[in-house]
């Protein structure tokens, strides 16, 4: 069947290049992961914070070693794309950022991040957020990029506005949480904001 519409971005357009590292302009880098991240993610992921607001937990370095790969590999799928945060000087990781359920027919992907322990406090995840964001609409052309996060994680929220994202409306009973369920905030940034 015809589609009555262009895509927005034709497959390739990750895929077909390497996948870029990234400046914030103020000290961070996003890179490609590493196999070597694989024991700073687990130490990251052994955070309660992380517990409470990701449905996801790491058991092993060696888990954690199959979702590196994993990353690894989504962005030749064009599916996803994953970046570490590092640190310009030391390259120590101080958080991750990624484009997820990329729509490549329709310019459209979720932002997704997270933060070290050591970083929090520092504006990692808005700077991170910042750059990918930049990258994904003004190099990259995506038209609609959404963020969301639970109601009650009023940091998450505060990352999102600071990048720019406006708040759209919640999402009720959205996402299963080791508490419970929750509410979730939608932002979204679209080309011209």
């Amino acid at each position: 069947m015809p589609f009555t519409a262009d895509f927005v971005l034709p497959a390739g357009t990750l895929a077909d290049a390497a996948q870029p590292v990234l400046t914030t302009g103020d000290g961070l880098l996003l890179r490609p992961w590493r196999a070597e991240d694989a024991p700073a993610v687990y130490t990251a992921f052994q955070d309660p914070l992380m517990h409470q607001w990701h449905i996801r937990s790491a058991d092993s370095e060696e888990e954690v070693a199959g979702w590196i790969a994993e990353w690894q590999q989504s962005w030749g799928t064009e599916r996803s794309a994953q970046w570490a945060v590092v640190d310009e000087d030391t390259h120590l990781l101080v958080g991750r950022v990624a484009l997820r359920t990329i729509l490549l027919s329709e310019g459209t992907a979720e932002v997704a991040y997270w933060t070290t322990r050591a970083a929090r406090g520092r504006g990692v995840a808005v700077r991170a957020t910042a750059a990918l964001t930049r990258w994904a609409l003004d190099e990259i052309g995506f038209h609609r990029l959404e963020l969301s996060h639970a109601t009650a994680n009023e940091a998450s929220c505060r990352v999102a506005v600071k990048a720019g994202f406006t708040l759209e409306g919640t999402l009720r009973s959205a996402v299963l949480h080791q508490d419970g369920w929750h509410d979730m905030h939608l932002h979204a940034r679209v080309q011209g904001d």
